[in-house]
């Protein structure tokens, strides 16, 4: 049986150092999504799973600092490596506020890149290991890593977006989860076609959760949505 392969994010605009980077990254085993600015890296984000992404800092459109911001508000358990021009302390200081697992200066060596994503990788998969997976909401076990909704042995498969929006609603549980912030970072956009989207959305996740009435998705009107349970 083949083995699954490491995927990797790679956002970069220089396309000629992200070509060469993604080819000996590819030819180690790796598969690479190689996008050219933070808003085409976003989206390749929230249609596919990565088991990581190497962010330039200074991106078109969305710079890699907000980008990984993004992506953590989605994944907050996803490695992130900064590879940037700049040098400064303060950027570095940022970088790994944001919850940055390594930061790479240009130009930086192929081989020491090849060692630090396998030093990441090697200890989030000792930590996923170590650590729970799931997220308990009333009687429902959540894993959002397998997508899945369990009550009383019954499994519930939920969709990719399903699971980033409940994903999100639980790390804000007990707190009114802004629309806008549900809409921009699953949605990569603020309009009526994606607010109807996401109001549909809600109500299949209120359906999956009727069978405990402890737990509810409150509607705060023209604000957002407040997950509880007792």
């Amino acid at each position: 049986m083949e083995k699954t392969k490491t995927r990797i994010l790679f956002v970069e605009d220089d396309l000629n150092l992200g070509f060469l980077t993604m080819e000996f990254l590819e030819t180690e085993g790796f598969e690479v999504k190689l996008c050219k600015d933070g808003e085409s890296g976003y989206t390749a984000f929230m249609e596919h799973s990565y088991d990581i992404c190497i962010l330039d800092i200074m991106l078109p459109k969305i710079d890699g600092f907000k980008l990984a911001g993004k992506i953590h508000a989605v994944n907050s358990n996803i490695p992130i490596i900064f590879l940037t021009a700049k040098n400064l302390k303060d950027d570095k200081f940022k970088g790994f506020n944001l919850g940055a697992d390594d930061y790479i200066t240009k130009p930086f060596d192929e081989e020491e890149l090849l060692w630090r994503i396998n030093a990441i990788l090697n200890r989030a998969g000792k930590t996923a290991k170590a650590s729970k997976t799931e997220i308990l909401l009333g009687k429902y076990c959540f894993e959002p890593q397998n997508q899945l909704l369990v009550i009383n042995e019954i499994e519930q498969r939920l969709t990719e977006r399903e699971t980033k929006v409940l994903a999100i609603l639980c790390e804000n549980k007990g707190n009114i989860t802004r629309r806008e912030v549900l809409l921009e970072t699953i949605w990569g956009e603020n309009d009526y076609f994606a607010g109807r989207s996401l109001d549909v959305f809600i109500a299949k996740l209120r359906k999956y959760l009727k069978a405990d009435s402890t737990v509810s998705i409150e509607n705060i009107p023209r604000v957002g949505f407040l997950l509880k349970d007792a």
